[in-house]
């Protein structure tokens, strides 16, 4: 069956994590007004889509994810008039933007949670999801995600209020009809403002059980997942959301869904389900958990990041629709997570680039990944703001017994903080990001990785993300071809097929800093793109990646 074409499918998303992206005002927090003067530069890497981390009036707790006003602009970032004239100025480029929804939770200052756990009853007050006590203690064991009981005792009502997240982000009660009204006509009011669509943070988590019984123990605490995860009535929720606001306009929807599998993902964006366009899968970024989760220094096993990839392409391939990403606002740093931040840095962030790009789905670049930012590298505790990182060094330093060097090796490989440092825009003070003092320290490399000694190098990380894109928008068989892959049981090299109209892409990434034999290494076909200038033969170098392009008389491979 023939791909049904969508402008979404072909296009290339850019994240900004608008408090770290650039600064206007000189306060040391990126702006709407820093985005704005930046647009010429992401007109530059030829992408098609902002998606911003959330940018709505917040008190911070969780960097905006706790949300106080849905419909207000957070006051260090700018005004609605900043928004608006930023928005006006992507479309004239031919970028589109999307916002981050936040609705499985809003923040403890937001109005309806402040009448919610007022002692008098009123309309609010099954807005969120309240418990008495169990023997005098919490209703339930589970824990939360940042560390501690997900639970939080209110003196005003005399129970306990549920939090996946921080105390400071109480989870609202999607049950209450009253709620999703709320939040559908806050979605219609954005997209009447001309916005192109919605990245749901966390949509998988929208509907809970009814049993709220103790979880299995995992570490301090019992484990919420399965009683909060593709609950019960999430997918009623989402195709309500869409017959009343998304089926209404021509926009990108993904949802980010945290332990979904394939078949979960095939309800959430299966095209004929009228939910939404496709989900974040995270299963690759959470590959080598552990006793404490993420919290360990394990290496990526190649062969298992494979079969994640491979199984999400060919399952999902005639149903939905692939989402591609190495990194986030909630990851580490994909040159130093998967590729090399040292000796092969290059060819690497390169490597890791046209591994990703030449797949099917729709790639999202996370900013600073085109330059091959790297991981923070932090020597000190005091230099981390994220409340993840902090609440997880206190549990487990502090309760769990492990050691502070342990820990702290643990935050530099893991920590959301890793993705959340100053983009590096030139080798000046503060990476030329603010005229200031930066709310999180601007990380050493700076002088050396930076966007505008990219420009100038032709062959530079920047200006092959540059090449990629570009190729997408030449390439049909790169969107929309049919995917293979290839190797299996190769521990070092990545290699995958496309074909689409008799025309067929060999795509060989190499992911260890050894030479590597490789028997799909071609010297008849033509090379389409390689992050080394000069061709091999039967090996592959050091992170090295090719992709070789044949034709086929009368359209069949």
């Amino acid at each position: 069956m023939e791909e049904q074409k969508k402008w979404w499918k072909e296009a290339v998303v850019y994240q900004i994590y608008p408090r770290s992206f650039k600064d206007s005002n000189g306060d040391g927090i990126g702006d709407l007004r820093g985005i704005l003067e930046k647009l010429d530069y992401l007109s530059y890497l030829g992408i098609d889509v902002i998606w911003m981390s959330p940018i709505f009036q917040s008190p911070n707790h969780d960097n905006g994810y706790d949300i106080s006003d849905y419909q207000g602009i957070m006051d260090e970032f700018g005004t609605m008039e900043d928004f608006r004239l930023l928005l006006k100025e992507s479309h004239k480029r031919g970028i589109k933007i999307i916002l981050d929804l936040v609705v499985n939770h809003t923040s403890d200052e937001h109005p309806w949670f402040i009448k919610s756990r007022e002692e008098k009853e009123n309309p609010y007050w099954d807005y969120y999801i309240w418990k008495p006590a169990k023997n005098g203690k919490e209703p339930n064991n589970w824990g939360a995600w940042f560390g501690g009981s997900a639970w939080e005792y209110d003196e005003n009502r005399k129970k306990y209020y549920f939090h996946q997240f921080s105390p400071h982000q109480p989870d609202l009660n999607w049950k209450n009809p009253k709620v999703r009204e709320e939040i559908f006509a806050m979605m219609r009011w954005w997209l009447e403002q001309g916005i192109d669509g919605f990245r749901m943070d966390v949509i998988n988590m929208i509907s809970k059980t009814e049993d709220y019984s103790d979880g299995a123990l995992k570490g301090l605490y019992g484990d919420l997942s399965p009683y909060c995860m593709n609950g019960p009535q999430v997918h009623e929720y989402l195709r309500e959301m869409h017959e009343k606001v998304l089926c209404r306009y021509d926009i990108m929807t993904i949802g980010e869904a945290m332990e979904a599998g394939v078949e979960e993902a095939k309800k959430y964006a299966g095209a004929a389900r009228k939910e939404l366009n496709m989900v974040f899968q995270l299963e690759h970024l959470d590959m080598g958990r552990g006793q404490y989760g993420k919290w360990n220094d394990k290496p990526v096993n190649l062969k298992e990041l494979k079969e994640i990839f491979g199984k999400w392409q060919e399952e999902l391939k005639g149903t939905g629709w692939n989402s591609l990403c190495w990194s986030n606002h909630d990851q580490p740093r994909a040159v130093s997570r998967f590729g090399d931040d040292g000796t092969y840095w290059e060819a690497s962030a390169k490597m890791l680039a046209t591994c990703l790009h030449m797949m099917r789905g729709t790639p999202f670049i996370y900013q600073g990944e085109e330059i091959g930012m790297t991981n923070a590298g932090f020597q000190k505790l005091e230099d981390y703001r994220d409340v993840e990182s902090l609440q997880a060094y206190q549990e487990l330093v502090e309760e769990a017994g492990v050691s502070h060097g342990a820990m702290m090796e643990y935050l530099k490989l893991k920590s959301r903080d890793n993705a959340r440092t100053p983009m590096q825009w030139n080798e000046e003070r503060q990476a030329g990001f603010t005229e200031g003092s930066p709310w999180i320290p601007v990380i050493g490399s700076y002088p050396e990785i930076n966007v505008h000694k990219q420009r100038s190098e032709e062959s530079s990380i920047l200006n092959y993300y540059r090449r990629l894109i570009a190729l997408r928008r030449e390439k049909p068989v790169i969107v929309y071809g049919d995917f293979h892959m290839l190797l299996k049981e190769s521990e070092s090299v990545f290699a995958y097929e496309r074909k689409l109209d008799g025309v067929k892409l060999t795509v060989v990434c190499n992911f260890t800093t050894q030479e590597t034999p490789c028997g799909l290494v071609s010297e008849t076909a033509s090379i389409l793109i390689s992050n080394y200038q000069d061709r091999a033969s039967g090996i592959l170098r050091p992170y090295e990646a090719v992709v070789y392009e044949e034709q086929c008389k009368g359209g069949r491979l």
